[in-house]
């Protein structure tokens, strides 16, 4: 069962700001992308319809503290740990480095998000749902030294 992904990309021109730094908002996009590359990885779909319904993760919290800049061109890794599984809730740890070009890594974020499960009927209403068997299956927490590496 996983409990943890990397996740990598380069940085695009269009996430920059004037100063040419990445915009904070950025970060969170990169959260999501790691969690959308973990779920796949996992063999689960992020987003499914079944009849009537659209069940998805919207959050419920999200935070970021930035360490170090980021810019146009860098490469970063997302890590991603599964801090915990709920009944209808999984709690994601993420750091955020940019690929140096001396080949160390500089931590330049670290985050966490709270999802929960939903399901949005037709009458548009949001209802929490619980995690199914067959998803506990394929996730799991990761373990406390997981959690507490630097990683950098």
């Amino acid at each position: 069962m996983p409990y943890e992904h990397t996740s990598t990309r380069r940085i695009e021109f269009s996430e920059t700001d004037m100063a040419g730094l990445v915009h904070f908002s950025n970060f969170f996009k990169y959260m999501e992308t790691a969690e959308r590359d973990f779920f796949e990885a996992a063999g689960v779909d992020l987003i499914r319809t079944e009849p009537g319904e659209l069940v998805g993760w919207p959050r419920a919290r999200a935070e970021c503290k930035f360490s170090a800049p980021l810019r146009f061109g860098d490469t970063i890794d997302i890590h991603l740990a599964v801090k915990s599984v709920k009944d209808r809730a999984i709690d994601y740890q993420f750091r955020i480095f940019r690929r140096n070009e001396d080949g160390s890594r500089t931590q330049a974020g670290k985050g966490h998000m709270t999802t929960i499960l939903a399901k949005l009927d037709e009458g548009g209403e949001l209802q929490s749902t619980e995690l199914s068997d067959d998803l506990r299956k394929r996730i799991s927490e990761a373990p406390a030294e997981v959690l507490k590496l630097p990683l950098a």
